[in-house]
């Protein structure tokens, strides 16, 4: 007999929210510091720290200020960093993406020696290191357009992946939607003897206007066009699942969803197809709008921050990036 058929009593739903303790006790997900990881800005220079004006409360750090912020990451207990690096230079392959001495692995040093227990990620792409902007070396396609050497991109990528890892990464994110890029990287990982180094896949990237404050703060809008041919539709969700099976199949440990919030029907179709460690980033324009709209008292900024991150948390989602990381553990601490 079905449920709703069963002879019971007419149900009444209140009952269970009568109380404070009794709403806790039958909550169904809870959001935790633990599910928490703060994106990073690394910028090359001495004494900076400057506002990115789009991101309010976020900020582009030289290495000399990166360990302020890592002091209040560790002391919220936030598990883990994702790093994005702005370079000095830039040219058109990204060549200082792959530097040993590069920005971005000279941050992994440094916060390896003051937090060796912090979970170090790192975006592994080229859009912030190359002269036009885009994730890889350019090419002319038959037609005659310019557009990113997908096969020419794998084995730079693969490089800079294992300069992530031998710099202390303990996590390697490719970001760029290479096709082949996560065999690749996971075949020059273990080619280097890096194979215990998992790959946390941005497999569900979509092209979203939704990342344009990143874009001021990494410094990566492209010079020319846009990134659509190759990252994904906004209306494709079957595309998604077959990206996420790609990936998996090629040596994924985990995957992404990029943006989250028009996209958490995404993320809940990957958890019951795959059933993998699944992330989802909430990106910067997610951040700024909430920002913008606290900043005027449309919104209460503490409870619908903390509704949104426990909205990915019903989704399916395992990790969540977000801007808001570190107030939200501040919050979450408050109870």
């Amino acid at each position: 007999m079905p449920f709703d058929a069963a002879p019971f009593p007419i149900r009444r739903p209140r009952r269970l929210r009568s109380h404070p303790r009794l709403r806790d006790l039958v909550r169904e997900h809870r959001l935790t510091v633990d599910d928490l990881i703060y994106p990073l800005f690394v910028y090359h220079g001495r004494d900076l720290k400057r506002e990115i004006a789009s991101m309010p409360g976020q900020y582009q750090l030289s290495l000399d200020r990166l360990g302020e912020v890592v002091e209040q990451v560790v002391e919220l207990k936030i598990p883990g960093v994702l790093l994005f690096g702005i370079p000095a230079h830039k040219d058109a392959t990204g060549s200082a993406a792959s530097d040993e001495s590069g920005i971005v692995q000279e941050a992994i040093r440094l916060i390896k020696r003051q937090a060796p227990e912090l979970l170090v990620i790192t975006d592994v792409c080229f859009c912030e290191y190359t002269d036009h902007g885009h994730c890889g070396p350019l090419t002319k396609t038959p037609d005659g357009r310019t557009d990113v050497d997908n096969d020419a991109t794998l084995p730079l990528l693969a490089e800079q992946a294992v300069s992530h890892a031998r710099a202390g990464a303990d996590v390697v994110a490719p970001s760029g939607m290479m096709d082949g890029m996560v065999g690749a990287i996971r075949s020059g990982l273990d080619g280097s003897g890096f194979s215990d180094v998992p790959i946390l896949s941005y497999a569900a990237k979509f092209a979203s206007a939704y990342y344009g404050p990143f874009r001021d703060a990494a410094e990566s809008a492209p010079a020319f066009g846009d990134r659509r041919t190759y990252q994904m539709d906004a209306a494709n969700g079957d595309e998604a699942l077959r990206e996420v099976a790609i990936d998996l199949a090629e040596g994924a440990d985990m995957v992404m969803v990029k943006p989250a919030l028009a996209y958490l029907d995404i993320a809940r179709r990957i958890k019951d197809e795959f059933g993998v460690p699944l992330a989802a980033y909430n990106v910067s324009g997610e951040y700024a709008m909430i920002k913008a709209a606290a900043a005027k008292g449309w919104v209460d900024e503490r409870r619908i921050v903390l509704e949104t991150l426990t909205g990915f948390k019903r989704a399916g989602v395992d990790m969540i990036l977000t801007y808001h990381a570190l107030d939200a553990a501040r919050w979450l601490k408050e109870g």
